[in-house]
């Protein structure tokens, strides 16, 4: 037996409830099979050992009191994965599905996510069970409240640094460091996503979608395809998606339908960003309204990779595009997949849109926008000083570009050319290795 596959087998063995985890480390251990070939020193460091288990696990009770006066409870949780190169980084997730293998599968891939992005960041993650839908302000205020009565003991601005994720936007990041500030007496950038006026950056919102196109856009440009007059699906209608379709328009292609967990809107001329916007950044509707103001626009249920398109952007959630989706795309004459969401491709989707020659750029590396954004609103916050808009965006753009530089050269070097999964694996991988090797056994 192989030195990854022994790894791999005491991860499932250890915690053999966590199937979302055992998916993404299966993922990242066979990229690096041949990086292990060639340094056999990695595996005497015990290198895989101490990477696939968190730095630090913390679960605890958050209690709170509904608009009828009842006391609820849900339970928070925050997985400090490795700090090898910097503060724990990544989002809080509030979503009744969250649980420890969702939490840990997320902050594992932040590892690798965090060091392609060339800045200082580790890899963490977090989050609760408490559904924020349907939620009054004053519910989700309280709730973050009490989320953060807990939490706020082990994050700080040079500890672990969270932000958003699914179900946590603007409002409860708001609601979070109200609360952090209160209880520490401490102005600084222990949480980013936050609002322009108290601490936040610009194109912070953005950041994630628009860095998701850039990567893409340098991808096909290399194999000779253009953004320019393609005909995109976007699944989800969340941040990502909201500005993934912003950035297409800018760059001249066309998005012809966006989803959420009602159903998909299709319309052959073009989803309106203003209107998607409106409903659900304002009202926090669902796509079906979008309607109104698409009169030629039509709602449906079912997988939206049905729709003939030429990029495919999956912006949801993990594990919606399946190998039958994957064949649809193909069949369609789909020529590039971008991974908007954390490990939205089932592995078999994956293999068979690689083996078909549909380019493929991975999550960790096309959706790392968001969290190097977030890294650049610490560093303004460090200095006290925001920069702009136009300022933000550039540095997001070089970063995207250099993602794709590292992930394809480091795919080339291993015998993988144009394997950008192997590639981000590897070059994400190699930082992080050089500080564990550096730092010793901790």
């Amino acid at each position: 037996m192989g030195y990854v596959q022994e790894v791999y087998d005491q991860v499932v063995a250890r915690d053999p409830h966590e199937p979302e985890f055992h998916q993404a480390v299966k993922e990242v251990l066979e990229s690096l099979e041949p990086v292990f070939e060639r340094h056999p020193e990695f595996q005497k460091a015990g290198i895989l050992e101490r990477l696939v288990e968190p730095e630090r696990q913390i679960f605890f009770r958050v209690p709170w009191v509904d608009d009828e006066g009842k006391i609820q409870v849900n339970r928070g949780m925050r997985i400090q994965f490795n700090s090898a190169i910097g503060p724990y980084k990544g989002g809080l997730r509030f979503h009744p599905s969250t649980y420890s293998g969702i939490v840990k599968f997320l902050g594992f891939e932040q590892i690798f996510k965090n060091s392609l992005t060339g800045l200082p960041i580790g890899g963490g993650k977090g989050g609760s069970d408490f559904d924020p839908k349907g939620k009054s302000d004053g519910e989700v205020m309280r709730f973050c409240q009490s989320f953060m009565n807990e939490l706020y003991h082990h994050i700080g601005a040079n500890i672990d640094v969270p932000a958003g994720d699914i179900g946590v936007g603007g409002r409860e990041i708001g609601y979070l460091y109200g609360q952090y500030k209160k209880l520490t007496r401490n102005y600084d950038g222990v949480l980013t996503g936050k609002g322009l006026t108290y601490g936040g950056s610009l194109g912070r919102k953005e950041a994630t979608g628009y860095g998701l196109v850039y990567f893409v856009d340098e991808m096909i440009k290399a194999r000779g395809k253009t953004i320019k007059d393609s005909t995109v699906v976007i699944s989800g209608s969340g941040n990502v998606a909201i500005y993934a379709l912003e950035k297409i328009n800018q760059l001249g292609g066309k998005v012809v339908a966006v989803s959420d967990s009602s159903g998909y809107i299709y319309d052959p001329n073009g989803i309106d960003i203003c209107t998607l916007k409106q409903v659900k950044e304002v009202k926090r509707g669902r796509v079906k309204d979008c309607l109104s103001c698409q009169p030629e626009g039509e709602f449906g249920t079912g997988s939206i990779w049905k729709i003939k398109c030429d990029i495919a952007l999956p912006c949801a959630t993990q594990n919606e595009l399946n190998e039958e989706d994957a064949r649809s795309l193909i069949a369609n004459g789909c020529f590039a997949v971008g991974e908007g969401a954390n490990m939205p491709c089932t592995p078999e989707a994956a293999k068979l849109l690689i083996a078909n020659n549909v380019m493929f750029a991975p999550g960790k590396a096309c959706n790392a926008g968001g969290v190097a954004t977030s890294a650049l609103e610490m560093s303004q916050n460090s200095m006290r000083f925001p920069w702009t808009f136009e300022e933000v965006d550039a540095r997001l753009r070089t970063i995207m570009k250099n993602i794709y530089i590292q992930s394809s050269e480091a795919a080339a070097e291993y015998g993988q050319k144009d394997n950008l999964i192997i590639g981000a694996n590897i070059s994400g991988f190699l930082k992080v290795v050089d500080a564990m090797m550096s730092q010793g056994i901790v």
